[in-house]
C-alpha cells in the first residue's frame, strides 16, 4: 500500500487527463475509474493512475477547485534510470516536456540553469504544474516524481516550520537537505527556504518560500491522501493535521498551512474500486455527510446492513 497519495482535481476531465498522462510519462498506467453517482456534483469520476511508479488518484468533481503551481511535481531525469546515460536522460526530458507543453504553458522556459544542466517548469493543458529536472547522480538517490510545496503569500516564509511539524507528525519521516535565500535576492528574506526536502513515510516531498506575487495558494486543486489501516490512524491524522473544521468535508481538512489532505481509510478505496454497483452507490451515500470518516458505517453500507 502506498501510504501517501497525490489527488488532483477536475472539472470533467480526470479520466482522460490520467490516461494523457499515462502516455507520457514511463512505467504508466491508469489502474481505474470508478463512477460515483448522485453526488453534489453530479456523476463524479474517480480515478487512480500510476506515473513511473507512483499511484495518483483523480476525480472529476465539477469546476470548484483547480491545480495550481503553488503544488507541482518535480520529476527527476536521473541518469541511474537511466541505465547511467546522461544522454538518454536528457533525451526523455525533452520528449516529456515537448508532449506536457502541447496546450500549456511554460512557467520556465526548459533550458541550461544554474542548478541543473537542464531544466524546465510546464503547466499542461489540464492546469497541473511539472518541474523536469536532469539531476546529477550522486548523493543519495531520490524517487522520479517528488511532490513540490511553494509556500506563498501569507504562508511565504513557513516552510521549514511545516517541513518540521509533517516531520513530526508522520512515524516514518526524514529530513533531506534545505537551502536558505542568501542576500540580495529581494522579495525573498535572507533565511527563508530556497529549497528543501523531506520524506515522508514513503513519499520524497521539497519545499519552497516565495515572496513573489502569486495569484494562487494552496487549495483542493491538489490535495495529499493518507491512505490509513484502521479508525485508530484515521483518528490520529485527523487530529493531528486538521486546524480547520468548516474545510472538514468526506475525510478531506485542512491544515494549519493551508494544505489540504484526504485522511482516509485504504479499505474505502478497495470498497470502491472492487464493489459492484449498488455497493458503491451505498457507500457513496453513506460518505457524503460525514466529516470526518468513520470506518464501520462506511463497511455496513457496503454490505447493504
Amino acid at each position: 500500500m502506498q501510504k501517501i497519495v497525490p489527488h488532483l482535481w477536475f472539472d470533467k476531465e480526470a479520466a482522460e487527463a490520467a490516461a494523457f498522462y499515462a502516455s507520457v510519462f514511463p512505467e504508466s498506467r491508469v489502474s481505474s475509474v470508478t463512477t460515483m453517482e448522485d453526488t453534489p456534483s453530479g456523476d463524479a469520476d474517480m480515478v487512480i493512475f500510476e506515473l513511473w511508479g507512483q499511484k495518483f488518484m483523480a476525480i472529476s468533481a465539477g469546476p470548484i477547485f483547480k491545480p495550481n503551481p503553488s503544488i507541482s511535481f518535480m520529476v527527476n531525469f536521473d541518469p541511474l534510470f537511466f541505465d547511467g546515460s546522461q544522454e538518454a536522460a536528457r533525451a526523455k526530458i525533452d520528449e516529456v516536456w515537448n508532449k506536457l507543453i502541447d496546450g500549456g504553458k511554460a512557467l520556465m522556459q526548459i533550458d541550461e540553469y544554474p542548478f541543473s544542466k537542464r531544466y524546465g517548469w510546464v503547466e499542461d493543458k489540464y492546469g497541473v504544474s511539472w518541474q523536469l529536472i536532469l539531476t546529477n547522480p550522486d548523493g543519495e538517490p531520490r524517487s522520479p516524481i517528488i511532490h513540490s510545496l511553494m509556500f506563498v503569500g501569507d504562508q511565504c516564509g513557513r516552510a521549514e516550520e511545516a517541513i518540521n511539524y509533517y516531520c513530526s507528525v508522520f512515524t516514518n519521516a526524514k529530513l533531506g537537505s534545505i537551502h536558505y535565500y542568501p542576500e540580495g535576492m529581494a522579495p525573498d528574506k535572507p533565511g527563508t527556504v530556497m529549497f528543501a526536502d523531506f520524506k515522508l513515510e514513503d513519499a520524497w516531498f521539497s519545499a519552497m518560500d516565495s515572496a513573489h506575487e502569486h495569484k494562487f495558494k494552496f487549495d483542493e486543486g491538489v490535495s495529499i491522501v493518507v491512505n490509513c489501516e484502521d479508525q485508530a490512524e484515521l483518528d490520529y491524522f485527523t487530529q493531528k493535521l486538521s486546524a480547520v473544521p468548516e474545510a472538514e468535508q468526506c475525510g478531506w481538512i485542512k491544515d494549519k498551512f493551508g494544505l489540504s489532505w484526504q485522511i482516509t481509510p485504504i479499505v474505502v478505496e478497495e470498497m470502491m474500486v472492487n464493489g459492484t454497483r449498488e455497493q458503491v452507490n451505498r457507500i457513496t451515500q453513506a460518505l457524503l455527510p460525514m466529516k470526518r470518516l468513520e470506518i464501520a458505517p462506511l463497511v455496513k453500507a457496503f454490505e447493504g446492513e
